[in-house]
């Protein structure tokens, strides 16, 4: 049987997944509505290419609902298990197209800002996900999870497969080159001094 569901329910997602394998599609649509957003804005961030992106969260899903008869609730977080594919898959795309410049795809235009504010945001963005994209891989991942993506260190930690400690190393190291990169570009990019 299927029950109507809402993607703001308080359902968690753990629960929803082994609804969905016990054949109710409708708790499958809401845990669509509910994770893709977050696999595919950390897939953008990671490969810098929103194509790419769609393909790897489209696949990282495909991957939830196939262990999905095997989910065994309370082990893991949905969410953690998710980030861990989709930077895997991420991985798995960067080493196949190193050399090809990860920001290579603009950002989408907003209408709601105005034409020098649109090219300066462009400009911090490309800015930004270039300097992401010198990051060391692991850097990057851990720095996208915790500052972009707002996840907790011990989340990081379960979802690359290391310490709490080596989390923080990385975010703190991630930061310092970020840092270092675009305090170069602050006039640039329109920063002031204040």
């Amino acid at each position: 049987m299927t029950m109507p569901y809402d993607a703001n329910d308080e359902i968690p997602d753990d629960a929803l997944l082994v609804l969905y394998a016990n054949g109710d599609q409708a708790a499958a649509r809401v845990l669509t509505l509910r994770l893709t957003p977050k696999v595919f804005g950390h897939a953008v961030r990671m490969l810098g290419d929103r194509a790419e992106a769609e393909d790897v969260a489209q696949e990282a899903l495909m991957r939830l609902w196939k262990i999905a008869p095997d989910w065994r609730q309370g082990e893991a977080k949905v969410t953690t298990w998710l980030y861990r594919v989709v930077a895997n898959l991420c991985t798995d795309r960067l080493r196949k197209t190193r050399g090809v410049a990860l920001d290579a795809i603009p950002e989408p235009e907003d209408d709601a800002i105005s034409a020098p504010e649109m090219l300066q945001n462009r400009a911090r963005m490309d800015a930004l996900q270039s300097a992401l994209g010198a990051l060391p891989t692991r850097q990057r991942q851990a720095v996208i999870l915790r500052h972009i993506e707002g996840v907790s260190n011990p989340e990081i930690a379960a979802i690359m497969e290391i310490g709490v400690e080596a989390v923080e190393s990385l975010t703190a190291r991630g930061k310092r080159a970020l840092a270092a990169e675009l305090g170069k570009r602050r006039k640039e990019l329109g920063y002031s001094h204040d």
